[in-house]
């Protein structure tokens, strides 16, 4: 294989897992993907993991993803890094993590966060001032936790980092992120590209300590150290792009953003359930996170702490297979098993009601779907309000889904979401959505080009469209009346916190 081929690396630094995609730059034809898995830890709200992890997965997972394409190592020109939002990084004078990383689902930060949202003038402002209104799951929080429960690490802090940020800045030795991931904050200003010093100051946090923030996840700012050229077996001269947070990549992967679609939504079911749209709009509701994308447009997002994990939980536990399953039937199950962010229920536990003695296992493990499905379908209608839309009006009823992440490759999962939607779907045939986006900011960083026309041009998002199933409205209103009905008693949870 000649040398002069251009292939990039796209890397998925998941809550679970890494992914790295071999790609080449300019057919988008993909070559081979390497994986390893991660280590969370935690229980009762805690969830962690050592960022050297991280790093020891990527390097696994590139190697196998190079190895597995076949190409000589002088054939990788770029690598940029997509990661799982909103982690805290905490670096002491070393460099090296003071800790394990705070994750996204980590509901320790739920009271800092509450205490938060009522400072600055309140709920209402903080999406004008930073995008989003601070929940558990957004960084300061987890910040101000720290603070609060371990001052000694707060104090010896010497650098606060982002996942994606922290691998990015292993390659190339600079500490940097983009726009898209740093508006998971609640410190970063989408309007102006800023930083917000009037947050700063409230959660005692120094500027200093944060990375730069490049223009986009596209830009060049590096090639690989010694260090990382060595680990990754790859040449310095690849180019390290600033990389951006999870969902960002997912849109850049299905070509929206910049010049391309918008205002169409994206519902991914994965650890976590997100919805998303690209929109040129700058939707202001405190039940949504108002990030930017990665190249500057609005990616406004809901997302829910329990999909399928939550699911195969339930699986678990009734000796099922996850596929073995059959619609409610009755049963209804609001499957919180994490507490649970949209609806805001923080200390939330599961709930299951409507079980008889005839009630056949299968439709226990089918209800945990639905409860799963609705909280995210329910999200979408919030957005689409957001963003202008009736989710009720025909234009906007029949305008396709797109569904991605690990769920949307399982059958009940794709059933239960046409069913509950009524709405046609489009799955993307590629399977690394995430990982495919980062390859397209990788190859930006290399030609200068935009990455979402890049994703266009290789036709990472397309995919088989599937027609819409009647919508199932007794079930959407019994588990509608069930969360109703049972808000009270899980929001008694919170309040004893």
């Amino acid at each position: 294989m000649p040398t002069s081929r251009s292939v990039v690396i796209g890397v998925d630094s998941s809550t679970q897992s890494t992914k790295a995609v071999a790609v080449d730059a300019d057919t988008g034809e993909l070559l081979a993907v390497g994986r390893a898995p991660h280590t969370v830890t935690g229980s009762a709200g805690a969830r962690e993991t050592d960022p050297e992890e991280w790093w020891s997965a990527l390097v696994t997972a590139v190697r196998a993803a190079v190895r597995g394409a076949g190409v000589p190592a002088a054939s990788v020109t770029g690598i940029a890094v997509a990661g799982q939002q909103h982690g805290l990084v905490t670096l002491g004078a070393d460099g090296r993590p003071l800790r394990p990383a705070l994750l996204w689902n980590d509901t320790r930060s739920a009271p800092q966060a509450a205490a938060l949202a009522a400072r600055l003038g309140g709920p209402e402002a903080w999406p004008d001032r930073t995008g989003s209104v601070p929940v558990a799951s957004m960084t300061a929080a987890k910040w101000q936790w720290l603070h609060e429960h371990e001052p000694e690490r707060a104090a010896a802090t010497t650098g606060v980092r982002l996942p994606h940020d922290f691998l990015t800045e292993r390659l190339c030795g600079l500490a940097v992120t983009d726009p898209g991931d740093a508006s998971g904050t609640c410190w970063y200003r989408p309007g102006d590209g800023t930083y917000d010093p009037d947050v700063l100051d409230l959660i005692a946090l120094d500027s200093a300590l944060l990375p730069a923030v490049a223009p986009g996840g596209a830009d060049r700012v590096g090639t690989l150290t010694p260090a990382a050229a060595e680990a990754l077996g790859l040449p310095r001269t690849v180019a390290v792009a600033a990389g951006t947070g999870d969902n960002m990549a997912a849109a850049v992967g299905l070509g929206l953003g910049g010049a391309g679609l918008l205002d169409h939504p994206v519902v991914s079911l994965g650890t976590s359930g997100t919805v998303f749209a690209a929109t040129r709009g700058r939707p202001a509701d405190p039940a949504l996170a108002g990030f930017a994308a990665t190249d500057g447009t609005r990616l406004p997002l809901g997302c829910t702490l329990n999909c399928t994990l939550a699911v195969d939980r339930f699986a678990t536990l009734l000796g099922l297979d996850r596929e073995d399953a059959r619609p409610g039937d009755g049963v209804v199950v609001l499957p919180y098993l994490d507490g649970e962010r949209t609806p805001d229920l923080p200390h939330a536990a599961g709930l299951v009601t409507g079980l008889r003695h005839g009630t056949d296992p299968r439709a226990i493990l089918g209800a945990a779907y639905e409860g799963a499905a609705f909280t995210v379908l329910r999200a979408l209608d919030r957005l689409l309000g957001a963003c202008g839309l009736d989710p009720a009006e025909p234009a906007v009823r029949d305008r396709p889904l797109r569904l991605i992440g690990g769920g949307a490759r399982g059958a009940t999962w794709t059933e239960t979401v046409r069913r509950l939607s009524g709405r046609p779907l489009v799955v993307p045939a590629a399977e690394e959505l995430v990982a495919l986006g980062a390859a397209a900011l990788a190859a930006g960083a290399v030609t200068g080009a935009d990455p979402v026309a890049l994703a266009t041009a290789w036709g990472t998002g397309a995919g088989e469209v599937l027609p819409p199933l009647t919508r199932d409205d007794a079930t959407w209103d019994r588990v509608a009346g069930t969360l109703s009905a049972a808000a009270p008693a899980l929001l008694s949870g919170l309040e004893r916190s």
